[in-house]
């Protein structure tokens, strides 16, 4: 028998041994006990599942990397043949069924057991590398870039002030700017997040920063309304997926217990943005002297300079990632396993190497590729054009992307899609509408309280008068100016109704929020002022210079800027900065749900007490409670989002989540906004609502601190 056995050793034994064989690789993977077979418990690495114990002396030579007869280094790559490809020249050699051939849904089994192998087995891979140098380089690297998208959503607030007086924007005109740059973010989170799932993550986030840098600054010096509203459009399209991918691509090089806490880290760039641009805004903007112009048809005015700056982070962000290397998960993913394997090695080489330890080598020879089930079609050159090449690839791409969307809202994911997406949306929807609506009730109390001092002069004759000194915030009715000059003075929300001018000067007169209803001007001289006959409102001219007509816009330009829009925007982007450490301290001790659940609940308790702010500073002081409180449900949405979904489908589910996001960010806008000066009820009621409904529902979602990244 033993004869027969040994003669017959080396013929094939039919689909039998082959299937013994692959099992036997595969039990090298098998997940037992939270962890795999050959990751000692000691020294977390991976040294292979039937590997023989080495010798004293032979653990000295490994431990020392080199031995003088064979310079191999121990862990180093080799070529070692991969699992599969061990599996794939097995099926040459014996009968089998083809993939080709093979049922759909047993290839997709098969994938599913893969990935579940590969996230356990890669957990204990990014626990061997080590969290440390190379995970905090890339964190302010990707941190410029969420940086970037949080200076996006304040920019065009900082420079309508400015930008309506160079372009003449009308009320409609500066409402659809400012919502423009939330429609290209919500297309282009929807789109890169898709594509970063396919071409990946490094590739699709140096792309979205290259669009949003070069439009920024060709924004910068457009001088067209339309052209400029074009820029800020795909601006914000190229900027919409920084956040989808940024999270998504951070988060593949943490480890289960650093997941939640360095995620939240993360998420300060954003409050960081929002402080950069406002010290930007607060620096530049009032000092209209560092700008130039070229004639009267081309003016660069210092907002330009400020638009210039704020790209500044964007671009450090695309520079620096030239330097990092793709998502190794990622190139597992898609079944790049020797590319994957290099950078996990230069991963655990860098922070080792920074920690004093650089003798310590990565032991991993093999990881886990997913069955691959998706081949991709090309026409070849020889078959086809560039165009056609192209074109088959862009369909392809297409068509995968859109595939992946749809998977999220499958029965598998569905559930988990809807709560996510209702929740987003509502977080979205008071967050953004409030921070509109708290600028313009500040702004609006101060309206109030500054037409309360307003001076009325009534039934007056004033004769043979100079005036030489700044008028404001008065109203002049039936009241009758004799031989009287106005020279070198500021007309500051003064009106005049119904009030006779005879044998009066006007000269070196400037004026804002200024006009004359139904007056009468006789013998009247003006020279050298912004008096423009849209001013002039049913006025009678006997004998006088009328005013002239003044080319272009018709809005008036005030030297000293409202300094409020900068210091509103800049403390509540300070005040965020206690929630924000508070939430990263606390993610991986009570969970993603409960922070969401009571950081939302909280958010709604602050909007409710706005009803007794009935001031400016009492608005300044409820804004910054409510920042404060509700930045933690936003860094616990980012993380949980990230951890719900599977690599291949994570930036994708990101993306349409984010891309509802702000499509709530848009309607907040508009309701909000509309009702300034009429009620406080709806927006502080509806507010509030949304964020009661959003938190009840969000505890329905399953807790992810405990689990592997998918």
């Amino acid at each position: 028998m033993d004869d027969r056995y040994r003669n017959n050793a080396n013929l094939y034994q039919g689909a039998k041994d082959i299937a013994r064989e692959m099992n036997q690789v595969s039990d090298d993977y098998r997940y037992q006990d939270s962890s795999y077979e050959g990751y000692a418990p000691s020294d977390g690495y991976y040294h292979g599942g039937n590997e023989p114990a080495q010798e004293e002396d032979a653990q000295s030579d490994a431990t020392e990397g080199h031995d003088e007869d064979d310079e191999v280094y121990e862990g180093e790559y080799q070529g070692i043949p991969h699992p599969d490809d061990v599996k794939g020249k097995h099926k040459k050699k014996a009968p089998g069924v083809a993939d080709d051939y093979r049922d759909h849904a047993d290839l997709m089994t098969q994938r599913m057991e893969d990935e579940e192998q590969l996230a356990h087995q890669y957990e204990n891979i990014i626990e061997e590398c080590g969290h440390g140098r190379f995970q905090w380089t890339l964190f302010f690297v990707l941190g410029l870039a969420l940086m970037a998208d949080g200076i996006e959503v304040f920019v065009v607030g900082f420079v309508l002030p400015s930008a309506e007086k160079d372009m003449c924007l009308s009320r409609s005109n500066k409402g659809m700017l400012g919502l423009i740059v939330y429609l290209g973010m919500m297309v282009g989170a929807v789109m890169w997040g898709g594509l970063a799932d396919k071409l990946g993550r490094r590739k699709c986030l140096i792309i979205s920063l290259a669009i949003n840098a070069a439009f920024v600054f060709l924004s910068s010096f457009t001088q067209g309304y339309g052209f400029f509203l074009f820029c800020r459009l795909i601006s914000g399209f190229g900027i919409g997926g920084s956040l989808p991918i940024v999270f998504a691509y951070f988060s593949e090089f943490l480890s289960r217990e650093k997941r939640g806490e360095h995620l939240s880290w993360l998420c300060m760039f954003w409050m960081v943005g929002g402080i950069y641009a406002s010290a930007m805004a607060w620096s530049i903007i009032p000092h209209y002297g560092w700008g130039f112009g070229m004639g009267t048809k081309y003016q660069f005015h210092s907002w330009r300079v400020f638009v210039l700056v704020c790209v500044l982070p964007c671009i450090s962000s695309l520079i620096a990632l030239k330097f990092m290397p793709e998502s190794p998960r990622f190139l597992l993913e898609t079944g790049k396993h020797d590319e994957a394997w290099m950078i996990l090695k230069q991963v655990h080489d860098t922070n080792m190497r920074a920690k004093g330890e650089p003798e310590r080598v990565f032991t991993v020879a093999h990881i886990k590729t997913p069955k691959q089930i998706d081949e991709f079609i090309e026409i070849q050159s020889s078959t086809g054009t560039w165009y056609q090449r192209w074109l088959v690839r862009f369909t392809t791409t297409f068509k995968q992307v859109w595939d992946n969307v749809l998977c999220c809202l499958t029965a598998k994911y569905k559930m988990n899609t809807l709560i996510l997406g209702v929740v987003w949306f509502t977080m979205a929807l008071s967050y953004y509408g409030l921070i509109v609506w708290f600028p313009d009730m500040i702004r609006y109390f101060q309206d109030e309280a500054y037409k309360s001092r307003r001076q009325n002069f009534t039934n007056d004759k004033i004769s043979n008068a100079t005036f030489n000194f700044t008028l404001e915030n008065q109203i002049h009715t039936n009241v009758e100016y004799i031989n009287d000059t106005f020279m070198k003075i500021k007309l500051k929300h003064v009106t005049f109704e119904d009030t006779l001018f005879k044998n009066c000067y006007f000269i070196d007169v400037t004026s804002s929020e200024t006009y004359f209803n139904t007056c009468t001007f006789e013998y009247t001289i003006f020279n050298n002022t912004d008096l423009y006959k849209h001013k002039f409102i049913d006025c009678k001219f006997l004998n006088s210079s009328e005013p002239e007509e003044k080319e272009g816009c018709h809005l008036d330009f005030e030297e000293d800027n409202d300094f409020l829009i900068y210091l509103v925007s800049f403390l509540g982007s300070l005040s965020v900065l206690p929630g924000n450490i508070v939430s990263a301290l606390l993610m991986d001790k009570i969970g993603r749900i409960r922070m969401i659940g009571g950081s939302m609940l909280i958010s709604a308790v602050c909007c409710f007490f706005l009803f007794f702010g009935n001031s400016d500073s009492a608005m300044i002081g409820w804004q910054c409670l409510f920042c404060g409180a509700s930045i933690a449900a936003w860094n616990a949405l980012d993380v949980i989002t990230v951890e719900l979904y599977p690599t291949d489908k994570r930036a994708t589910a990101f993306g349409i989540l984010n891309g509802l996001c702000k499509f709530g960010a848009i309607l907040g806008n508009s309701i909000f906004a509309s009702f300034v000066g009429i009620t406080e009820v709806v927006p502080i009621l509806l507010a509030s609502s949304a964020l009661v409904g959003g938190g009840l529902l969000a505890l329905r979602l399953p807790e992810t601190r405990e689990q592997v990244l998918m």
